[in-house]
């Protein structure tokens, strides 16, 4: 009986240690026998206002992420299996908190990107979403003082947007 046992035990650890389920930290949900490549268009300014490093800000915020956080490939061809192009479409500034004086004491600096995810292996998860991100600062300080900090915290927030709703299936 004792070598029953030991069989039928170890025939249940092995069954439950194959369902364990798997969790990733990076948020990423993706199937690399299937997924392997991701290209990226470029996203142009259609903003009122424009502020010129930010596509090249935005831009690069996205790739670091793909590459610092999946095992995509980014690829420069329109072949890949997933591909995002888009637009900043939004770049404002907004009142926010209006001081004793009536003059108001926080601006918000608001920045939109309309993104076209494509997936080419299964086209019925490619989606057009716009997103937002937001910051707000001191309006006794400048714009052009802060404004290199702000969009680098604010890029950041809409890589992690875009990502959690394209490659991190959330």
């Amino acid at each position: 009986m004792p070598r029953a046992a030991t069989i039928i035990i170890t025939a249940l650890l092995l069954t439950v240690s194959a369902c364990v389920p798997k969790y990733t930290f990076n948020g990423a949900s993706i199937d690399y026998t299937v997924y392997r490549t991701i290209s990226f268009g470029d996203f142009p300014i259609r903003a009122a206002m424009v502020y010129p490093p930010l596509q090249q800000l935005f831009e690069n915020r996205m790739i670091d992420m793909i590459e610092q956080q999946t095992r995509l490939k980014v690829v420069d061809n329109n072949n890949s299996d997933l591909r995002m192009e888009g637009e900043i479409t939004g770049y404002s500034l907004t009142p926010q908190a209006v001081g004793e004086d009536a003059y108001a004491s926080q601006t918000r600096l608001t920045i939109t990107v309309r993104v076209r995810y494509i997936n080419n292996r299964n086209p019925n998860l490619s989606s057009d979403q716009t997103f937002s991100a937001y910051r707000d600062f001191s309006s006794s300080e400048m714009l052009t003082d802060v404004q290199d900090e702000l969009c680098n915290q604010i890029t950041k927030d809409l890589a992690d947007l875009i990502f959690n709703a394209t490659l991190g299936d959330w």
